[in-house]
């Protein structure tokens, strides 16, 4: 393993550990929430690049005459400007970590639009744009470090449930083949200029371990490393994963790649996760992070917990040293992350565990 290995970005990766010490750090909110602001169609999606249904700055002009519209990921590549746009508005409402659009730039979330040869691509342009915004604002705000999260989305395939309930045995993927997936999309992270990399929404632990698996390779390779986050998904009421485990379990199945945060994110509003993350902050040896839904969806499918509710309850979070990172995920907005950023400015960080041993 690769965790005596000097890190990529050490002036980096030392203002990150700094700012942990010092206060509660805000992640940003919802991606596909704000791009469905803006109405985007077919092309939208396929830009100049793949007008015609095919992808002309390929050397082989792949044909892409399928529907594009709706991969929120290629828009990295052929409307920029609008995810450049979201970016920016986070960071303005006091978001200090911005999490790339790449939640689905892997080879089996992208096979559904037969556009499998642009993983790297869109991962390093992910991470490119990330990059930039940030730079921008910090240009601005050098006292106020903002950094780049690497998103590694969990893939439509779970490598330890059935996707047929008549075949129990069943699997539509391997770990061989999501530590392939995950590996091409971390070396366009990399490569994009990723401060840390974040395996996230993780409802099944064993596509996490292959994920983590693939960092550890690419940090070996390139004889350096990123700190790793890590944040999975309690699915609904019965408190655990959809591949079963509890908090407590999850946490126990992942920290073997000494993460620099363990948190939870996505399916409850912050109020139902509660529980939960407060069980992670209870055995994590990690800082804790949480970036819940604004609430559960409605009727429609949409979210209606209000900034002010959000950002009210997620104080709560704060008052009890429950957190370290926190931010939002489904139907969150600059507004919310606004009002989360205000909602803990001035509380004190969840200190770790052996921090805590040395106070007493």
């Amino acid at each position: 393993m690769s965790f005596t290995l000097p890190w990529l970005h050490p002036d980096r990766a030392e203002k990150l550990a700094q700012a942990l010490r010092e206060r509660i750090l805000i992640i940003d909110g919802a991606m596909g929430t704000m791009i469905q602001r803006h109405h985007l169609e077919e092309g939208d999606y396929r830009g100049e690049r793949f007008a015609d249904g095919y992808d002309h700055a390929h050397v082989h002009g792949e044909a892409c005459g399928h529907d594009l519209k709706g991969n929120n990921d290629l828009l990295l590549l052929t409307r920029p400007d609008v995810i450049a746009g979201i970016h920016t508005a986070y960071l303005e409402a006091g978001a200090d970590l911005l999490e790339t659009n790449t939640f689905n730039a892997t080879s089996v979330s992208q096979a559904d639009y037969h556009l499998e040869h642009l993983v790297y691509e869109l991962n390093k342009a992910g991470a490119a744009l990330a990059r930039q915004c940030c730079d921008a604002v910090e240009a601005i705000t050098p006292d106020k470090p903002r950094f780049v999260i690497g998103v590694l989305g969990p893939t439509s395939r779970t490598a330890s449930i059935s996707p047929d309930v008549n075949d129990p045995g069943h699997r539509n993927t391997s770990f061989d083949e999501l530590r392939a997936t995950y590996r091409e999309a971390i070396e366009g992270l990399i490569d994009g200029g990723a401060d840390t990399l974040m395996v996230e929404t993780i409802f099944d632990t064993l596509n996490a371990k292959a994920a983590l698996f693939a960092i550890e390779e690419v940090f070996d390779a390139r004889g350096g490393r990123l700190p790793i986050m890590i944040s999975g998904t309690i699915t609904d009421a019965s408190g655990r994963t959809l591949s079963g485990q509890t908090a407590e379990a999850f946490y126990a199945s992942v920290s073997h790649s000494r993460p620099l945060s363990v948190g939870l994110n996505c399916a409850l509003g912050a109020r139902d996760l509660r529980p939960h993350v407060e069980t992670l902050s209870t055995v994590a040896n990690s800082y804790v992070s949480a970036h819940p839904n604004a609430g559960l969806p409605n009727a429609f499918g949409e979210y209606d917990e209000t900034p002010e509710e959000m950002a009210a309850t997620l104080h709560e979070f704060a008052t009890a040293g429950l957190l370290n990172l926190v931010g939002g995920c489904c139907g969150t907005t600059p507004a919310h992350i606004r009002a989360i950023a205000e909602a803990v400015r001035g509380l004190p960080p969840r200190r770790l565990p052996a921090e805590l041993e040395l106070a007493a």
